[in-house]
């Protein structure tokens, strides 16, 4: 019995950051992250 090919529904987006520490990096990735889905 054949397996169903796995269709994936979302776009992929790898997000990296270099900053200092206390300057934003999270949030901006979190907002990033919440307008992608």
């Amino acid at each position: 019995m054949a397996k169903e090919k796995f269709v994936r529904g979302k776009e992929h987006l790898n997000v990296g950051t270099i900053g200092h520490v206390d300057h934003g990096k999270t949030t901006l990735t979190a907002a990033i992250t919440y307008v992608q889905s």
